[in-house]
């Protein structure tokens, strides 16, 4: 049966995060995840949890001066103590509210030789403090329609920081949406790299809504997913049309 995480970076993103945990097990998912959620109290966060019984899947380090246009830092040299910082802080909010994975931002660069090893220099790091406590590190091809000059951009260049750094706890956010845009052929991809995944997420294309309208018909693609062999909760990291309830209809196909 398919079932979905909610991520409460654009969901119910009005409202203060313990209240959107709450909204989301109201409405049918079984499990949340953030995006940034450090202006919260972690133990806040886990009091929610606790109280509805949701698992938090996973969040994502800082992505450092966002007004001077940064969208992480990991894989830009000279910023290596910063990106760290922004590492261990994500490690330890993840481990007091139970999140089993981290996704370490990249940011944006000239993919150049000196980026790709300071990024495997940091996810060697990263990688090294989540297995202390039996944790995982994701990492994301954006597209470069939304996000143009971003690190990694396929599955193919994240393949290729993974081979970088090869130890068993990094793995491939897998997000429809972006990848659509990039490489489509979506089921094929997933398949091409199914072991290296950690985390599935998915919107409409190309506006980002509600998955109910669009170039892929979710309702063929996530079940085919799992007969692949994904058996997690997927993660509808959508940007509402309307309101949030009002939205919600798509979910009534699944039940």
């Amino acid at each position: 049966m398919v079932q979905f995480s909610a991520n409460l970076g654009f969901l119910w993103n009005d409202l203060p995060l313990p209240d959107a945990i709450l909204k989301a097990k109201d409405a049918g998912f079984v499990a949340v995840e953030l995006h940034w959620p450090y202006a919260t109290p972690s133990a806040d966060v886990r009091a929610a949890l606790d109280e509805t019984g949701l698992p938090c899947l996973g969040l994502n380090t800082q992505r450092g001066d966002v007004a001077g246009g940064d969208n992480g830092c990991a894989a830009i040299p000279g910023r290596e103590a910063e990106a760290r910082g922004y590492i261990d802080e994500a490690l330890a909010y993840a481990r007091d509210i139970g999140a089993p994975n981290v996704h370490v931002m990249a940011g944006f660069t000239d993919r150049s030789t000196a980026a790709k090893a300071t990024f495997a220099q940091n996810l060697r790091y990263a990688c090294a403090q989540a297995a202390l406590t039996q944790r995982t590190i994701l990492i994301e091809p954006l597209n470069s329609r939304d996000a143009k000059g971003y690190h990694i951009g396929t599955i193919p260049e994240a393949q290729e920081a993974l081979a970088a750094v090869d130890l068993p706890n990094l793995k491939i956010m897998f997000d429809c949406y972006h990848l659509q845009i990039m490489q489509g052929e979506l089921v094929t991809l997933f398949t091409g790299c199914q072991k290296h995944i950690g985390h599935v997420q998915f919107a409409a294309v190309p506006d980002r809504g509600e998955p109910d309208t669009g170039e892929v018909d979710y309702k063929v693609l996530l079940p085919e997913l799992e007969r692949l062999g994904w058996n997690a909760p997927f993660g509808a990291e959508y940007k509402p049309r309307d309101t949030m309830e009002s939205g919600l209809k798509w979910m009534n196909s699944y039940r």
